[in-house]
């Protein structure tokens, strides 16, 4: 083992009380921002996310710019296990449990309980557990402390209005980071304009403080052997629980009966289908700050329909 090893391996043996020397170490396939693998001895399998620490700042400033400043793998290690240690405490879905984070050398490390997951198990069971997720509450909107979306930081600050809450941590936040990127002219005109006019789609509907996911696509959830849900890599903050039900249905992976068996166990408001492109930009934009292509122009599309239907 090198150096990384033999104090990633010390650090899991201090963590569990139990000494650990792993014989077998296995890339694991599908993370955008970490680096993942198993580490296993003759007993014990954990799941480890590395990063550089610091690693590079997230979005695609002209000349290499930083956008926000240093980002360390190690904040966003620490503000991951705070999330999932707060989504276990709420007893709803289950989530890998947080062995230890830490750096070691010059990489920042994050050590999850390993579950062997499949993309086939009990649907409906997830969607009554996420309703029941949901209803973990909170005085405020936002979060005890700043996370990241993908590799973009997400500001959580506590706020008491919704719409204010929304405008500035996540729209506009979204819109500076466009801003910096290069995407001006259209997209923040129409976006300044759905900002001013946000008040209209929450008339009638007063959303209150849920404990969501924040990023759940169909990638951050699985199932164990037995059937058991599971969901992974969030980025937790209470917020309306439609922005979590939004972003299932934003690039599909989630079976009928999971959205049935939610809409059972808690029915959704008649304005959904509208707020759910509001939604559902947030995460558009944030594509657009991190890897281009055509999502800005996706963003002003949805933008475009937000301000149609608001008329």
């Amino acid at each position: 083992m090198n150096a990384f090893e033999h104090e990633l391996a010390a650090a899991i043996g201090r963590a569990t009380g139990q000494a650990f020397m792993p014989g077998v170490t296995r890339t694991m396939h599908g993370g955008d921002i970490s680096e993942a693998v198993t580490l296993a001895d003759a007993t014990r399998t954990f799941f480890v996310k590395i990063q550089p620490a610091p690693r590079p700042s997230a979005g695609r400033a002209s000349g290499g710019v930083p956008l926000a400043g240093a980002v360390t793998g190690i904040e966003m290690f620490e503000a991951e296990a705070a999330g999932l240690a707060e989504l276990a405490a709420a007893n709803a879905v289950r989530v890998p449990g947080v062995i230890v984070h830490g750096q070691a050398t010059d990489r920042a490390f994050l050590v999850l309980e390993y579950l062997p997951l499949g993309s086939r198990g009990d649907a409906a069971q997830l969607g009554r557990q996420l309703a029941q997720l949901h209803r973990v509450g909170a005085p405020q909107f936002g979060g005890a402390r700043d996370n990241w979306i993908g590799a973009t930081p997400q500001p959580n600050a506590w706020c008491d209005d919704w719409v204010e809450f929304w405008c500035a941590r996540r729209l506009g936040h979204q819109l500076q980071l466009a801003a910096q990127n290069g995407y001006v002219g259209a997209l923040q005109r129409d976006g300044e304009a759905l900002m001013a006019r946000l008040g209209d789609l929450f008339t009638a509907y007063r959303p209150q403080p849920s404990l969501l996911h924040g990023d759940l696509w169909g990638g951050n959830h699985g199932f164990l052997d037995d059937g058991t849900p599971v969901i992974f890599d969030p980025a937790v903050y209470y917020g309306d629980r439609e922005a979590d039900l939004a972003m299932s249905e934003l690039f599909g992976g989630f079976a009928p009966d999971f959205h049935a068996a939610y809409r059972e166990a808690w029915p959704v408001d008649a304005g959904y289908t509208v707020r759910r492109t509001l939604y559902n930009l947030y995460h558009i934009l944030n594509h657009a700050n991190l890897f281009g292509g055509g999502y800005a122009a996706q963003a002003q599309r949805m933008m475009a329909q937000l301000l149609a239907d608001i008329r």
